[in-house]
């Protein structure tokens, strides 16, 4: 597992780094290829911040947690992932179950529980009619509408892009890559 810590208004200490390796080594044994792993650590006035990526294959996963101390955030940014990764096995599983029987790239260690899948009923669809728009544009038309997110089409790309809201403040955009 390749691991790169990025600090943020601060220096993550070598303890960190052990500690990241350790609770990312036992989640890396999920995977069975290549696995990259970033870890963003954020120092605030009250508060510390861990975000932790993980991308193996086509699969991505994310946490991101708040604490006081840069260690719980990370404890709790690993337990959080785990159940993610569950999560996404056992929807693979029952998916497969149904289908034909096939390999997946990731294993979980044996004697684990894994919660049972929701399923998620779809309660409303809608429209929309996507005009040519730019960055900026887009966000106006958002927070006019206020909404936490909005969906258009990028003038400058001439593809769909999603602009959105961060919750710690500013805004994302998220553009498709097909692959």
């Amino acid at each position: 597992m390749e691991i790169t810590i990025v600090g943020r208004k601060c220096t993550p200490r070598d303890s960190f780094r052990e500690r990241a390796e350790r609770k990312l080594a036992k989640i890396g044994h999920f995977f069975g290829g290549d696995v990259e792993a970033k870890i963003t650590a954020t120092v605030e006035k009250a508060y510390q911040t861990v975000e932790v990526t993980i991308v193996s294959g086509g699969l991505t996963f994310r946490a991101q947690q708040q604490c006081e101390n840069m260690n719980d955030a990370l404890d709790r940014c690993a337990d959080q992932l785990v159940r993610q990764i569950r999560k996404n096995k056992t929807k693979v599983e029952k998916r497969l179950k149904r289908s034909s029987p096939a390999e997946f790239d990731f294993a979980v260690p044996q004697g684990e529980d894994i919660p049972e899948e929701i399923d998620y009923e779809i309660v409303r669809k809608k429209v929309l009619t996507l005009k040519p728009q730019s960055v900026d544009e887009a966000i106006l038309e958002m927070n006019m509408l206020g909404h936490k997110f909005y969906m258009y089409l990028d003038e400058s790309t001439n593809g769909v892009a999603v602009i959105y809201q961060r919750s710690n403040g500013g805004y994302g955009l998220l553009t498709p890559e097909i692959t």
